[in-house]
């Protein structure tokens, strides 16, 4: 039996979980913010429109060092001068930027979302498309690496979660 004590000491129960139904909450509404790359991989893989546009919200000289084929290209500090020429407002749109340690995707997000947009930020960004071994393109042709095993199945194209 575990004792009052042991659970403050342990920094990971120091501030005790959630309920299940305010668990429930918080992640059903992460989901509603965030796409990571495998999904939105899948997506892009199947046949027909997927429902949604990618947008890479880099600098053109990071869009032609490498971005997600058919992504649209629109650095964050044009968005509300150029959304409405190249975005529909009734089709949600995934931004990206680097990665995990870049927010671009996020400022991306939130100035869509000010103007209107269905907005998702894919997480990992392109580091982990490139990382998890799908095909981009640069300003030389298209590319793929091998799948960092780190960050994706080795042997399978299903990560199983």
């Amino acid at each position: 039996m575990t004792t009052t004590h042991s659970l403050t000491a342990n920094p990971v129960l120091r501030v005790a979980p959630a309920a299940p139904a305010e668990a429930a909450a918080y992640f059903r509404a992460n989901l509603v913010f965030h796409a990571d790359v495998s999904d939105v991989a899948a997506a892009l893989a199947g046949d027909g429109d997927p429902g949604f546009v990618v947008l890479d919200s880099r600098s053109t000289a990071a869009w032609d060092q490498g971005h997600i084929p058919g992504a649209v290209h629109l650095p964050t500090a044009l968005i509300p001068e150029q959304a409405e020429q190249l975005l529909d407002r009734a089709v949600p749109v995934v931004t990206y930027c680097w990665g995990p340690g870049c927010n671009g995707a996020t400022r991306a997000a939130l100035a869509l979302a000010e103007l209107g947009y269905q907005v998702k930020e894919m997480l990992g960004g392109f580091e982990y498309w490139a990382r998890e071994g799908f095909a981009f393109e640069t300003w030389e042709g298209r590319e793929r690496r091998a799948a960092d095993v780190l960050t994706a199945p080795a042997d399978s194209q299903d990560c199983g979660c």
